[in-house]
This record gives structure tokens, C-alpha cells and sequence, in this order.
């Protein structure tokens, strides 16, 4: 590939989402503005609340771990074509399945063996509640953005039911402590992040996000799920089971979810509590809409998320927590609204580039 064809691409990746993120800080200054505190103040205030210290950054890692798993869950159903919305209802069903295990294991087993038992639990789980809306549009054609949302639903009712009736610690809302499977947590390798959530699941995060790299790019599979997210009929048309591209989807979609859910119960709290998943399925939509639905997107999109997000309790003592969530609601606005911009803009400057190559090459 040519120079040129290099920085037509890095463009198109890179610049939608560095001049949403532009707008959102512009935006941000106003409102600060209105609170009569300096823009300057704050932003640096929210760097110190996470990139600043050792705890805040540890705290930054921890989130950018469940985004990315739930970042990962959209952007694999949304190469195919689908939307999947259920991604916290299948996120809290994989960290149920990691609990479950990791209780029913005992204790003596190493954690060599509970640890690998218990993230298969979790994908194996996710998975399976990908696969009914899966099953649901490939066989019968209903929307899957319908059957994922009310599914959510359906999931964590259920789970919260089960938890309550039969598995809660009294006058709690979380299972006992499970007997094995535990992930270390950052502090106790590095004691500077000691206090932090941080722990070793973000390297599985990192994992997995080469690997649907890989079988997204790589792959035959990867490239029959790209082609049937373009144009269905065509792919059908060339021989690909489209249907099954979908189920397929589907089911890898809410594995990633699902994975997502050992970030808390092996890592931080080694037990499974009802709500725990909150907003982590929909935010992980805007993670990935942001990250272009590329898994290296995904994880830069996910650390900034993950920042703005721990950055919020920091800047709380000078303006209100809930002014994140609008820098947040901004940048996804801003990088939905700046795409096909960005892209008529950068056909136009490639059709230049053409043109120009052209007369050059005109003796």
C-alpha cells in the first residue's frame, strides 16, 4: 500500500474521533465556564484524580477492562450487521457462571486450573445468552436489537432472583466468597496501585482484543462476518451462510460480554452482587461506536471512557460529577455527527491526490 494510502487510512481511523473528542473539551469549557470555575483547573484536577497518581490510574485500568470486553461485544456483532444491545444482561451472566464456579470448585484446586474453569465459565455463559437472540434473527429474522434489549431484562431478573432466594450472604446482595479462581489484583504485585481495583484481568482484555483482531482481520470466518455486516445479499449471493454468519455473531458477541464480568468477580470482589453490570453494556456501545468498531480502537476508546469516568469523583469537589457524563454523551454525538464528514471530506482529498498523481505521471 501506497504512502498516501497509509494516511487515508490512519485519517479516516484517527480523525472523527480526536476532533469529537476536541468539541467535547470545547463544550466541557462552557459549562465549567458556568459553574465559575477555571476550565484549566479542572481538567487538571482530572488528570491528577487518574493518570496523576498511582491508586487513580489503577482505578482507570479497572474500568477499561470491562469496556473493553463490552466495547469488543458491539463492534464484533456490528461487523456482521447486527446490533447487539445486550451486552450487560449477558455481561452479568458471565460473571454469574465465573461465581457459580468458582464456588463449586474447591478450595485446594490451583489456581492455574480455577482461574482458566472459571473465564471459560464466563464466555461459555455470555455466549449462550448470545445465542437465543442469535438463533431468534437467523431462523425466524425477529430484531435482534429488540429481543437483546428485553432480554437484558429477562437475565438479570432472573439472576437477581436466583442470588436473593438461594445464594445471597444475609442482608446482603452477593453470593458467599468463592473457593477459588481468584486473579491478583495489581496492589498486591506493585504495591503503588495498593487500594486500587486494578487487577490482572486487563491483560486478558488486552488478549482477547488481539485475538478478535485476528479472527476479524485474519481469518475466514472474520472475512465472511465483514462481508455479510457490508451487504448480506451479495455475500448470500457468493455462497456465504449468511444465517449462520449471524449466529456465529451473536454467540462470539456475547462471549465478549460475558468475559467481561471476571473483571469483577475474580479480580476485585471474588463473589457475584447484583448490579455490578450497571451501565457497563450500553457505555461499552459507546466505546466502541468511538472506537470505530476496530479492537484497537476499542481499547484506546475504552481508557478514555474509563478516564472521564474515575476523572468524574475526581472534579466533583469544584463542579458536578454528572458534567462527565455529558462530556461523555458529547463525544458520541460529536463522532457520530463528524463520520461521514470526515469520510466525503477525505474521498474528496483522495480524488484530488489521484488527479494529481495522474497529471504527473502525463509526460
Amino acid at each position: 500500500m501506497s504512502g498516501d494510502g497509509l494516511l487515508m487510512r490512519a485519517a479516516q481511523a484517527f480523525l472523527a474521533p480526536l476532533l469529537a473528542v476536541a468539541l467535547a473539551m470545547v463544550v466541557g469549557d462552557l459549562l465549567i465556564l458556568t459553574y465559575g470555575e477555571s476550565p484549566a483547573t479542572v481538567y487538571a484536577l482530572l488528570l491528577e484524580g487518574t493518570w496523576g497518581n498511582w491508586y487513580g490510574f489503577g482505578q482507570v485500568i479497572y474500568k477499561t477492562m470491562t469496556l473493553t470486553c463490552t466495547g469488543l461485544a458491539f463492534a464484533y456483532a456490528a461487523r456482521a450487521g447486527l446490533f447487539n444491545v445486550g451486552a450487560e444482561g449477558q455481561l452479568a451472566a458471565g460473571g454469574f457462571a465465573a461465581a457459580l464456579v468458582g464456588l463449586l470448585l474447591p478450595a485446594s484446586i490451583p489456581g492455574v486450573i480455577a482461574v482458566p474453569v472459571c473465564i471459560a465459565a464466563s464466555m461459555i455463559a455470555g455466549g449462550a445468552s448470545g445465542a437465543i437472540p442469535g438463533v431468534l434473527r437467523a431462523r425466524f429474522g425477529a430484531s435482534e436489537v429488540i429481543v437483546t434489549i428485553m432480554l437484558n431484562f429477562v437475565l438479570l431478573a432472573l439472576l437477581n432472583y436466583v442470588v436473593a432466594s438461594h445464594m445471597a450472604v444475609p442482608e446482603t446482595l452477593h453470593t458467599a466468597e468463592m473457593n477459588a479462581g481468584f486473579v491478583a489484583r495489581l496492589g498486591s504485585l506493585f504495591p503503588v496501585f495498593a487500594g486500587s481495583a486494578a487487577n490482572l484481568t486487563i491483560v486478558v482484555a488486552v488478549l482477547v482484543a488481539v485475538f478478535a483482531w485476528w479472527k476479524l482481520f485474519r481469518t475466514r470466518s472474520g472475512y465472511e462476518l465483514r462481508a455479510v455486516g457490508l451487504q448480506p445479499d451479495a455475500a448470500e449471493y457468493g455462497g456465504i451462510p449468511v444465517s449462520r454468519v449471524w449466529f456465529r455473531a451473536m454467540v462470539w458477541s456475547g462471549a465478549f460480554a460475558g468475559l467481561g464480568g471476571i473483571n469483577f468477580v475474580l479480580g476485585y470482589k471474588h463473589y457475584y452482587e447484583e448490579g455490578f453490570a450497571a451501565g457497563s453494556g450500553f457505555l461499552g456501545i459507546a466505546v466502541a461506536l468511538v472506537g470505530r468498531n476496530h479492537p484497537l480502537g476499542i481499547l484506546i476508546a475504552a481508557l478514555l471512557f474509563a478516564t472521564l469516568s474515575q476523572g468524574g469523583l475526581a472534579v466533583n469537589a469544584l463542579v458536578p460529577k454528572q458534567l462527565v457524563d455529558i462530556l461523555q454523551a458529547v463525544v458520541i454525538l460529536a463522532v457520530a455527527t463528524t463520520v461521514p464528514e470526515v469520510q466525503r471530506l477525505l474521498r474528496k482529498t483522495a480524488a484530488s491526490l489521484v488527479r494529481r498523481d495522474a497529471a504527473e505521471a502525463t509526460p
